[in-house]
């Protein structure tokens, strides 16, 4: 049986990294606090109960952070328009289902923003379940979200392989005992997602599907 395949969605399948850090930085500023939309760039990939207070600090978290957090929400569901599938999404996940990989998509999104995506990918008769922002109780890096993914997948049986764009999905994996292949779509370069623990990096998701049997997917657990 080959490994099973967890996907995270936003910025590896889904091009949603910028928009959500251009959220963020407008979400902050309504607060009074203004960061340079590197730094909170530097973040994605981070759930926003974490991001908050990494980006500014546990008390101006604890004042404001509900409030930030939902006007990130209200800005991004404004311009989820803008969304597209990153170039040969939709193929990965035929040719994982055409190789007998078991695939769950691994999300923390709420629940609007994974139907537009299961929608955008046309994913749903192709992939054995998803997670949502309802199946974790602490985002990336915490290991909840992996850990909700194999629990879709009914346990650890035949192994299971994390695909990722960012440093915060390569530790959330390693912390659940996931090996991680990582994807330059998100903004991160190789050696930080090397460096984070990747077992290896590919600069887009065609590449990977080119390359699956020189990775971990292309080998039985």
């Amino acid at each position: 049986m080959p490994p099973a395949a967890i996907l995270d969605i936003d910025g590896t399948l889904v091009d949603t990294n910028y928009q959500h850090a251009l959220c963020w930085y407008e979400a902050f500023r309504q607060h009074g606090v203004h960061l340079p939309v590197w730094r909170v760039h530097r973040h994605m990939g981070m759930g926003g109960d974490q991001l908050v207070s990494a980006l500014t600090d546990a008390a101006f978290d604890q004042a404001h952070g509900e409030a930030v957090r939902a006007a990130e929400t209200a800005l991004y569901l404004a311009a989820m328009p803008t969304v597209a599938p990153l170039e040969g999404a939709h193929d990965l996940i035929n040719e994982l289902r055409r190789r007998g990989h078991r695939i769950v998509l691994a999300s923390s999104a709420k629940a609007r923003e994974l139907d537009h995506y299961l929608d955008l990918l046309d994913a749903r008769p192709h992939i054995d379940g998803w997670t949502s922002a309802a199946d974790v109780r602490r985002t990336k890096p915490h290991p909840d979200l992996v850990c909700a993914a194999l629990d879709r997948l009914g346990g650890r049986d035949g192994g299971a392989v994390m695909v990722g764009d960012t440093p915060w999905d390569v530790e959330a994996a390693r912390r659940a005992g996931v090996v991680t292949i990582a994807v330059r779509t998100g903004g991160f370069s190789g050696a930080e997602l090397q460096e984070a623990g990747a077992a290896c990096v590919f600069d887009s998701i065609i590449d990977l599907a080119d390359a699956i049997d020189d990775t971990p997917l292309g080998t039985t657990a």
